[in-house]
């Protein structure tokens, strides 16, 4: 059976076998045999005739025992055939002589990466890219009915729309493809251009076959047909569009002087072969009337109809103003039968526009038969409008329902565009074609929003310009206010989908949850605590997957800079610093709203570093080079509450711990890249300071006299004793500190119990890493060494009984005079930029100019220096690279300085000492 199916398709090449096997083809010509030949060439069962000789149903019983083979072998042939054509256009990726072609699922390649990044564009796979430009949802694909690669002309299509900023793709939607399963009729299978499915397409009907012509040169036919009727149609339509332009374009046999061929060429559309009119120029250099090589673009697709260079709608340029003063001083003879005149092309419209005026006096005058005179048509009431353009509205839909498939507006708009250009009010229609398009002369709602934001517009404010730009220019430049809530929702937490393993206790697996009231979880009831408070939160899971989605782009680059595979699904691992603290004055300077404190608390969080584990250790592939900057700080909680009161912070800030510690424990499911990837989560309490830490940590405050967080020194001990401390508080022994406090169960005495608790008075809710806040610790420094210099001004250690106004005095000496040596001027309260420039060796040396003693003079230097020496360990984010020498001397130029405090400067530091000392 096989060998006849080779024999009877080789028919068409080798005829001269005929005579040789007389007996074979003289059975296969005759009539039923077609039908059966026609199974071959299409794959289409055909239905049994009446009258079959007993050879013959021993054919159709080969026929049936044959069909699955067949079948299974067509399936095949039919997937070979779909992954050598595009996916998206359906060309084959031979008609590119480099052969190139793209996969359709992965992450895009760095070419258009570079692209993507230059605009500013989020988007990483080739499925979300293919979805933006062509409406083509890939992601359902299934690869054995859809091709898996698509072309290059396709991917020079993408890279175009982002290049040039358009919103708009004008890609031949008339034939974007539709693929559907392997059938009898399959196009891909019979057609010599493979396409999938089409509108135009004919389907072969197996029996009206017996009446067309038999045998293998119709087997030929049947297969080229479908590819024919698509290019017969274009053509058709093609000359229907040239001889439409003969109404409205001017043709070169008017030209009063006899040209050469190829000038007049250069002067015509290379679509109507008429004298240019509206000119523009492709970027491959030819030229063509706008009208013309609209149309052609819409109805054979982006490419120039001379090169079959790629070719846009925004890619079309006016010619340079020397061609079109050429263009327009040609001179043409009138067409109006009976005038003479030769006219310039550039005059030509307004001559001609004479004539119709004159004709429309003498023949389409209109009579008014008494009554009121006929008014203007925009002067008309709306219903008076439609009365009179109601002849011309029932036309125009009959047109549109006839050729446009309904679409009155388009037909209006288009009508529109024409009459602007023909009166060459370009800006207008420009305006008019770019909202025809889609794209409008608004900002887009994520800019009003950044405008928004920005400028710190309440939404009043905001809706209150958006009104007043409206009216003013009559054009809508800014956005209203629910598309920027809409272009919020994709910036704010909430919007991407995600998934925890194991899912984490106590949370809804739910991944669409934006802003939370931070009070829904408390139960009010009189007896308990009152919460008067506002707050506001994001669940801590959506927070933390909302920002790995704005780092997307840095991952991915990570991953290909460490030469790690992108493809690699993790797991990832993610650092992140929490932050707590309080924002001072927050109260309203007018308005009556609920009676709330005047401060607030944020708590926030920073993605520190990503790292991947390898062979050699982990991989770090992003890490946060501003870590302290407030562009990185992701604000997670905030509430009007003082930060100082502990029962308001625990009770709605106690979710949010509860959710870490899930997180913990837990992996997080996330698409990055197209690829689902996992990602672990390690937490560092380190962004509060020692109010906070006290808060949070249920310590006593900074008056006690337990002076440190770190460790559990009292203020004499601390004194005694400058050089040998260590770490020893940490978050589970202040738990176990706080039971010991709640129950006594030694049943001592309140001064025995505070000295075996060392200091903790309230449970701790929040764990934190023991560390010091740098910012207060320049504060609390340069506050004593404020107080050291005026000390050592008035000779303190000779007259330790020095009165308040001999104090003062020192002080407004010191004052003065670091106003006019180093321009700093006395503050009420130290703050950060004032101890930045008080630290300094300039400022040792103007003081030492005040001090009498060049010992004290020398002492007050090496303090100073030695200091200067230790404070970048604790200023740099990260001291073992940044400053390596300063970090291995600092013990010893801590010891030092611990030594001069207690020998040259012992009248200061007796008995006592400050914390951050």
């Amino acid at each position: 059976w096989k060998f006849k199916l080779f024999r009877v398709k080789s028919l068409e090449r080798r005829p001269s076998e005929e005579e040789t096997e007389g007996s074979e083809v003289s059975q296969d010509t005759s009539p039923e045999s077609t039908v059966v030949l026609e199974y071959l060439s299409l794959g289409s069962a055909p239905q049994s005739p009446i009258n079959f000789n007993p050879q013959q149903r021993q054919k159709s019983n080969m026929v049936d025992n044959n069909e699955i083979d067949l079948k299974r072998l067509g399936e095949e042939a039919h997937i070979t055939a779909i992954q050598q054509l595009c996916r998206i256009c359906g060309a084959s990726f031979k008609m590119d002589q480099q052969n190139r072609s793209y996969p359709v699922h992965g992450p895009v390649d760095s070419e258009t990466q570079d692209v993507l990044r230059r605009r500013e564009r989020k988007v990483t796979s080739w499925p979300e890219l293919i979805l933006k430009v062509f409406k083509t949802d890939v992601r359902a694909d299934v690869d054995t009915i859809h091709p898996t690669r698509f072309c290059h002309n396709c991917w020079t299509i993408m890279n175009k729309k982002f290049s040039h900023n358009s919103s708009e793709v004008y890609f031949p939607h008339n034939q974007a493809v539709e693929w559907t399963p392997h059938s009898a009729a399959c196009n891909v299978c019979h057609s010599s251009k493979p396409w999938g499915k089409r509108k135009s397409t004919p389907q072969l009907n197996p029996h009206k076959m017996k009446k067309r012509k038999k045998g293998p040169e119709f087997v030929k036919k049947s297969k080229t047909s479908s590819s024919h009727s698509i290019q017969w149609k274009n053509s058709k339509a093609l000359n229907q569009m040239k001889d439409s332009c003969k109404k409205i374009h001017l043709d070169s046999n008017l030209l009063v002087v006899d040209y050469p061929s190829d000038f007049v060429k250069s002067v015509s559309c290379q679509v109507c072969e008429h004298i240019l009119f509206d000119p523009v120029q492709t970027s491959c250099k030819h030229l063509f009337c706008r009208i013309c090589i609209l149309k052609y673009i819409k109805l054979m697709g982006c490419y120039c109809p001379l090169c079959k260079y790629p070719c846009f709608p925004t890619d079309l340029t006016v010619p340079v103003k020397s061609y079109l003063n050429v263009l327009n001083a040609l001179l043409l003879k009138c067409s109006v039968s009976g005038c003479d005149e030769e006219i310039p092309l550039g005059k030509y419209s307004h001559h001609i526009s004479k004539h119709k005026e004159t004709k429309g006096k003498e023949a389409y005058a209109h009579i008014n038969k008494g009554g009121r005179p006929r008014q203007h048509l925009l002067t008309l009431t709306r219903r008076a409008q439609k009365h009179r353009l109601r002849e011309l509205k029932m036309q125009v839909k009959a047109f549109a329902d006839k050729e446009e498939e309904g679409d009155v507006k388009s037909v209006c708009l288009t009508l529109f565009l024409l009459a602007l250009r023909a009166r060459n009010e370009h800006r207008q229609a420009d305006e008019l074609e770019a909202i025809m398009e889609g794209r409008g002369a608004g900002l887009h709602p994520a800019v009003c929003l950044a405008i928004r934001v920005n400028t710190f517009l309440s939404c009043s404010q905001y809706h209150k310009m958006y009104r007043t730009v409206k009216a003013t220019t009559g054009r809508q430049i800014f956005q209203p206010l629910h598309a920027l809530r809409n272009a919020e929702k994709a910036l704010l937490p909430g919007y991407h989908t995600f998934e925890w393993r194991p899912p984490l206790k106590n949370v809804s697996a739910r991944s669409d949850v934006g802003i939370i009231d931070g009070l829904s979880g408390l139960n009010r009831s009189v007896d308990e605590y009152p919460v008067d408070t506002i707050s506001k939160r994001f669940r801590y899971d959506a927070a933390l997957v909302s920002t790995l989605k704005d780092m997307e782009e840095d991952i991915l680059e990570g991953l290909k800079a460490q030469d790690l595979d992108d493809y690699i699904s993790g797991p990832f691992i993610v650092v992140v610093k929490e932050s707590c603290d309080g924002m001072g004055d927050v109260s309203e300077k007018h308005g009556s709203g609920p009676a709330v404190p005047e401060k607030a608390v944020r708590f926030s969080f920073t993605v520190m570093n990503i790292s991947v584990p390898n062979k050699n250790g982990p991989v770090r592939i992003f890490e946060e080079t501003k870590p302290n900057s407030e562009l990185c700080c992701k604000p997670l909680c905030l509430m009007l509450a003082d930060e100082s009161d502990h029962e308001t912070l625990t009770a709605i800030l106690s979710p949010l711990i509860a959710e870490r510690e899930a997180m913990k424990t837990a992996e997080l499911l996330l698409e990055m890249g197209g690829i689902l990837r996992n990602f672990k989560f390690e937490f560092r309490g380190t962004g509060y300071d020692e109010k906070l830490v006290r808060e949070v940590e249920g310590l006593e405050a900074s008056g006690s006299v337990y002076i440190c967080t770190l460790c559990d020194a009292t203020r004499l001990e601390a004194s005694q004793n400058l050089v040998n401390h260590s770490i020893t508080r940490s978050h589970g022994e202040n738990l176990q500190r706080y039971e010991m406090w709640r129950s006594n169960p030694h049943h001592e005495s309140v001064d025995e119990l505070r000295d075996r608790v060392k200091g903790v008075s309230a449970k701790p809710f929040i764990e934190t890493l023991p560390s010091i806040d740098a910012l207060h610790c320049d504060i609390g420094n340069a506050a004593e060494f404020y107080r050291i210099f005026q000390l050592e001004i008035g000779e303190f250690y000779k007259n330790p009984s020095a009165t308040k106004e001999e104090k003062k005095r020192w002080q407004d000496t010191l004052d003065k005079h670091i106003r006019k040596r180093m321009n700093l001027k006395p503050i009420m309260r130290m703050n950060g930029n004032f101890a930045g420039k008080l630290m300094s060796k300039e400022t040792v040396e103007a003081v030492c100019e005040l001090v009498p003693c060049e010992e004290r003079q020398a002492a007050l230097t090496e303090l100073m220096d030695l200091y200067l020496k230790m404070k970048p360990v604790w200023r740099t984010s990260c001291p073992a690279k940044e400053c390596p020498e300063l970090l291995c001397q600092y013990s010893f130029h801590s010891q030092r300085f611990a030594e001069l405090l207690s020998t040259k400067f012992k009248y200061r530091y007796e008995g006592k000492i400050t914390n951050y000392f």
